[in-house]
Parts: C-alpha cells; structure tokens; sequence
C-alpha cells in the first residue's frame, strides 16, 4: 500500500515540481511538502484538501486509500440508493440553520452533510408523516396548538 508521503511526492514528481514550489503554491511554509513527504508532518485535513485540489484528485487517492484520482466532490453520492424513488412534491420549507462545521471534518459530518442521505432523510420523514400513525401524530400536535 502507498502511503500519503510517497503519493505527495509522486504527484509533484509528475507535475514537476520542487517541494519548496509546491509549499508556496499552497501557501504553506516553505519546508511544509518536504516534511510531508518524509513523514515527519502530515498534512492537516485543510492542507490534504489543498493538495487533492492542486493536483485534481480524491484526498482517498492523496490518502493512498485508492488508485481512482477521480476527484469526489461528495464521497456519499451513490451510497444509499442504485435508482432513488422520485421524491413527492413537498411543500416549501424554511431552511434549517447550518450546524458550525467540526474542526476535524469528520466521517459522520460528511455523512449527515451528503445530499443523498438528506434526501433520503426527507421522503422517508414524508411517507411516515403520510401514514396513519404519521396522520394522528399530526392532528394530536394540531389539537394541542389548537388548545393554547
């Protein structure tokens, strides 16, 4: 397995250029690329995304975790569904209020971020709220606010 030091050095070899280059395009200090491709640093989530960009692949190929440089803009697409059921038509509703990103960019914020698990998130909400139960829960929510 190829580890994320020799891909770095891998992809600049190809590009043709020098590790103090590579720093300043990236605007990170000038011995950054070179610690990175020795081992002694590696690369912060931020940085490992400005060097995917740079070089246009996958931070899972920058990563060594595949050979696909195929650039993944949401590695979740496609995860759930082969063919998605068409979503009903729903009725306007407001935007929820962005949730402060993690400083780390974690697995399960990439997870609940992913437009396929949000829209599966959505039809499912729908067909339970469409269902008898769905329907009672709502006319007892209406009879409450009804009340007050």
């Amino acid at each position: 397995m190829i580890t994320m030091a020799q891909r770095i050095q891998q992809l600049r070899a190809e590009r043709g250029v020098s590790a103090p280059a590579l720093s300043a395009a990236l605007g990170l200090p000038r011995t950054a690329v070179e610690k990175f491709e020795t081992g002694r640093q590696t690369p912060t989530q931020d940085q490992q995304q400005k060097l995917a960009s740079y070089f246009g692949v996958s931070a899972f190929y920058l990563r060594g975790e595949s050979d696909d440089r195929t650039q993944m803009s949401d590695w979740m697409d496609g995860a759930f569904m082969d063919d998605p059921a068409p979503a009903p038509p729903a009725a306007p509703v407001r935007p929820a209020k962005k949730a402060a990103p993690a400083e780390d960019g974690s697995v399960f914020d990439a997870f609940l971020n992913s437009k396929k698990f949000q829209e599966l998130l959505r039809v499912t909400v729908l067909d339970v709220l469409r269902s008898s139960e769905g329907q009672a829960l709502i006319e007892k929510a209406a009879r409450k606010a009804g009340g007050r």
